[in-house]
């Protein structure tokens, strides 16, 4: 009887686990060149969630923050392009942070 509970109570926890993981969303950001001086990142999350209102920060190489601000109500954030070597961090939480260094954006 006991071993027939420990396994039930093991189902229903892996059930649930398994469960929370099917909702799970991982962030995504991509970052462009657009040749006029400024850069354009796109974000989101792969269940299709907008990351509109996400913070977005520009840092230079020594972690200096250049540029604050959010994405727009399209999931987009435009920024001068700084001088020099740079990342671009889309945070939307713990777990949910994606860094874009510039060597790693193009036109």
């Amino acid at each position: 009887m006991k071993r027939a509970f420990l396994s039930l109570a093991v189902v229903l926890i892996l059930g649930l686990f398994l469960t929370s993981l099917s909702y799970a969303h991982t962030p995504l950001c991509s970052c462009s060149d657009e040749g006029d001086g400024t850069i354009l990142c796109e974000g989101g999350f792969s269940d299709g969630s907008s990351a509109a209102g996400v913070k977005m920060t520009v840092v230079d190489a020594s972690g200096k923050t250049l540029v604050e601000g959010k994405m727009n109500e399209d999931s987009e954030f435009t920024f001068k392009k700084p001088a020099g070597s740079y990342t671009v961090i889309f945070d939307a939480g713990p777990g949910h942070v994606v860094k874009v260094p510039s060597k790693d954006i193009t036109e």
